[in-house]
């Protein structure tokens, strides 16, 4: 708006100025102004471009999505961009459906289409209802879809065609400065109008004692115009538009960069208050371990043995033939022969461990499978902790259903075991405590462990019947071996340093969840680890006392996580990072303010409710995130501290010359250099600033937090007191000094040297403004490519502003002395700020 008004003033002041001293002379003012409004246009433009193109870049990773595919009889892994009508697609609860297809074979499929359609209700979906559509979700079961439509022939496709998708709302950071900027708009106004009353009331003074009062010439209306464009010009520096310009290049940059460092942000806001966050709750299985899983031990025919790659265990002949029906037909994964072919087994990390397993017992996967048929599936959820199948045995061996999951469940919903003999026997109260300590055994040695059983249906089971919950028989447990990743306890130490609480919240067994957390670090003396079932019973008064200490929830429902994260965030007012894999994750996601889904183990309904994809599944990547988000926001800080201390001081030098001396040091065409100085390539330089490690070890901002710190107001007013000192001293003993008493030209001389002076006071305050609290500012300068650039073009275009640009700027070529005193006045701000930070120490 303000460059509107000013292009109105550049208008005018060239009719009237050609109309009163003719072309090209009466052009100069009206044509300067014009040239710096293009300048500021072109630069904001092009760094505009700069930022959608890179989010373009992002919007593109965010819908790489890959799926299991069946293409030319080969089950392999594709992007959704490489479907085919004619693919078989393998589907699985928390898949986003990737094109239109009809169901060929599965179990349980539930689809949510409130995408599609705005329905909340979820659509069976069966030989009677085949249909799928892309863009709708499995919300449960399992199944094979031929696809039929991809891309915009699909019902999704031609939905997206008849919208175009908005940008990113506002980040919180961006709302808050907007309010900064319009009330420094609002006070910028007020001292605009207050100059012009003042430059005006001077005309009419001089008019009424030369008693011309009724007659105006063109130099009268040209004057008028330069005081109208120095009161607007006052509006466009004290307006600081670079500040929504800043967080969008700080962010733009931070997002390309943590894309570099594996972690793919959804959402703008997510990159600034990642930097806040208080508090941390961490999945266990791929984020903190590396969730490449092997079987290392095993409870077979109550009999524990190490499983050791290459060496056959001696197991009972029923038990093993139980065992391995249990092993291929009760899995979500599969064994398959690739297009070299060689074996491949896909799945899940636990299931791949499984399958790996059996195979390793002399197993046949495809035999297994195909000697009994598949008559009923429960997959896999978090609420019951297992999965489980019913198989049709053959020559009419009747039904048998197999379970698997979370030991203490699965053993507790048995009343039978497999002894050392093979033979079926009650399970007797010395046995399931031989059980019991096995497993905690197990869990003790960081292992995670599974139980299998299974049960003969007598009775059979119908399609909407549930597999039964109790009379199992107990194969064996197995203990899985998933290693902590390397550099999680380092990071985890980080995390403790910068003030960042981590929590463990997991479905496993307590002990191995305290074994892991103990090896990563996050268990402490004074904390304490509680099982979901235990938690949720807890009243009001007890969650209030407890969870401050809870570093380890076990056996946790995706409920017991939400309640966890709402109650940090609501009573505690923390900000909370919440990771997730799973499709029931995604009301803790959606609930904490900052959600991380895991890249490669998490579904699409997770990813959908995140707002950081961690694409390693690595803590340590978590940490980066956090750190840029310091990085972020501190660079902010930077660049508003440096733009306020501009701000600050063109208002009231111009306000104050207005009125003492009747007439703006600063010409309309110098103070929008400098608000480009400030604004655009300001944003440039500071915003681009890369993290470090010293971010790391201070306290987190959390949600209450000033953004303009006491720290910052020290350096703005040491500089700004400098600053006006030395312009107020030039005005009033610049001609003395420089020794202009005699010159024809001399209030135009000064002028520019007070202009100069200006510039490279700004151009050292932005030195300064790289570290708001170290007095060594200059260290890794040189790393930073984007600001020793901005300072080199800036201090190459106030050499061509002053010395060939005069008739436009208003500006006269200066002698070499007279560049040193310029150049050594800004210098001089640098040990003005040194000293500022040490004498005038402050908390940060």
């Amino acid at each position: 708006m303000t460059l509107m008004i000013l292009a109105v003033c550049a208008f005018f002041s060239l009719i009237v100025g050609i109309a009163t001293e003719g072309w090209p002379g009466g052009a100069h003012d009206g044509l300067g102004i014009v040239a710096s409004i293009l300048l500021v246009v072109f630069v904001t433009a092009t760094s505009d471009y700069r930022q959608s193109l890179q989010f373009k870049d992002l919007d593109k990773e965010k819908k790489k999505i890959s799926i299991q595919v069946t293409r030319n009889g080969y089950r392999q892994k594709l992007s959704i961009y490489e479907l085919l009508p004619g693919d078989i697609v393998h589907l699985a609860i928390g898949d986003q459906v990737p094109a239109d297809g009809l169901f060929l074979e599965g179990f349980s499929v539930l689809i949510d289409e409130s995408s599609l359609t705005g329905e909340s209700e979820p659509v069976i979906i069966s030989d009677e209802n085949p249909f799928l559509l892309s863009g709708t979700k499995v919300q449960d079961g399992s199944c094979k879809m031929l696809v039929t439509n991809v891309g915009m022939r699909t019902q999704w496709g031609k939905l997206m065609a008849t919208l175009t998708e908005g940008g990113d709302d506002e980040t919180p950071l961006q709302v808050k400065l907007n309010g900064v900027a319009t009330v420094i708009g609002k006070i910028g106004l007020f001292f605009a109008i207050v100059t012009f009353a003042v430059l005006v009331q001077k005309i009419f003074v001089r008019k009424l004692q030369d008693g011309t009062t009724l007659i105006w010439s063109g130099d009268d209306a040209l004057e008028l115009l330069e005081y109208f464009a120095v009161a607007v010009t006052i509006v466009v520096v004290a307006v600081p538009e670079g500040l929504p310009l800043a967080v969008t290049l700080s962010l733009a940059f931070a997002m390309k960069k943590m894309m570099n460092d594996k972690a793919l942000v959804r959402h703008l806001a997510a990159c600034e208050t990642m930097g806040s966050a208080t508090s941390i709750c961490s999945d266990k299985t791929g984020t903190l371990t590396t969730n490449h899983m092997t079987v290392v031990k095993s409870c077979i025919g109550m009999t524990v043995s190490d499983v050791v790659p290459g060496k056959q265990q001696q197991l009972p002949g029923p038990a093993v033939e139980v065992l391995l029906q249990s092993i291929f037909n009760n899995t979500a994964g599969e064994v398959v022969v690739n297009e070299e072919g060689k074996r491949e087994i896909l799945g899940t990390p636990t299931e791949t461990a499984i399958l790996e397993f059996g195979l390793s017992l002399g197993g046949d996967f495809h035999m297994e499978r195909n000697t009994c048929k598949l008559v009923k599936i429960e997959p896999f959820n978090s609420t019951k902790k297992r999965m489980g199948v019913v198989l049709e045995l053959p020559d009419q061996g009747g039904l048998r259903a197999h379970t698997k999951g979370a030991s203490e469940i699965v053993l507790a919903a048995c009343d039978k075991a497999i002894d050392s003999n093979g033979e079926v026997v009650p399970l007797d109260d010395a046995s399931r405590d031989y059980l019991t300590e096995t497993i905690d055994q197990f869990a003790n040695e960081a292992l995670r462990t599974l139980c299998l059983a299974y049960t003969d249906l007598e009775n059979g089971v119908s399609a909407d019947e549930a597999i039964p919950s109790s009379g199992f028989t107990c194969i064996g447990i197995v203990g899985i071996k998933d290693p902590v990743r390397p550099g999680v306890r380092e990071s985890v130490a980080l995390c403790r340093s910068a003030g960042v609480t981590v929590r463990m919240v997991t479905g496993d067994n307590i002990n191995t969840a305290k074994a892991i957390a103990r090896e990563c670090g996050i268990l402490t003396d004074d904390g304490i680890a509680i099982e979901g079932p235990v938690f949720r019973e807890m009243s009001l008064e007890q969650l209030q006392e407890v969870i401050p200490k809870i570093q380890v929830m076990a056996r946790s429902s995706p409920l017991d996580k939400h309640t966890l994260v709402k109650h940090l965030r609501t009573t505690f007012n923390e900000v909370v990072a919440v990771t997730g894999d799973g499709t029931n994750d995604a009301p803790a996601l959606h609930e904490a303010d900052i959600g991380l889904a895991m890249g490669i183990a998490g579904t699409e309904v997770a990813k959908e409710s995140a707002d950081v994809i961690i694409l390693d599944d690595n803590f340590s990547t978590i940490v980066t995130v956090a750190k840029w988000g310091r990085s972020v926001y501190v660079n902010i800080q930077k660049f508003v501290q440096f733009q306020l201390t501009v701000n600050i001081v063109a208002l009231v030098v111009n306000f104050s010359s207005a009125c003492l001396t009747g007439s703006a040091p600063l010409t309309a065409v110098q103070l929008l250099w400098v608000n480009m100085i400030m604004d655009t390539l300001g944003a440039l330089a500071l915003a681009t600033e890369p993290p470090n490690e010293a971010l790391m070890t201070k306290t987190p901002v959390g949600r209450k937090g000033n953004f303009i710190s006491a720290v910052m107001w020290r350096n703005i007013l040491g500089q700004s007191l400098y600053q006006f000192f030395v312009i107020w001293f030039l005005q009033a003993y610049g001609e003395s000094v420089f020794k202009l008493d005699g010159c024809s030209n001399s209030c135009l001389i000064l002028n520019t040297i007070i202009f100069n002076t200006f510039v490279f006071c700004q151009l050292f305050n932005e030195v300064n403004s790289r570290d708001m609290e170290k007095i060594n500012v200059l260290e890794g300068i040189l790393g930073n490519n984007v600001f020793v650039m901005v300072l080199g073009s800036t201090v190459v275009f106030q050499i061509v502003i002053i010395e060939y640009l005069g008739t436009f700027a208003n500006t006269i070529p200066l002698t070499l002395v007279q560049w040193f005193v310029c150049v050594f006045i800004g210098f001089l701000s640098m040990p003005i700020a040194a000293g500022v930070k040490k004498y005038i120490p402050m908390d940060s």
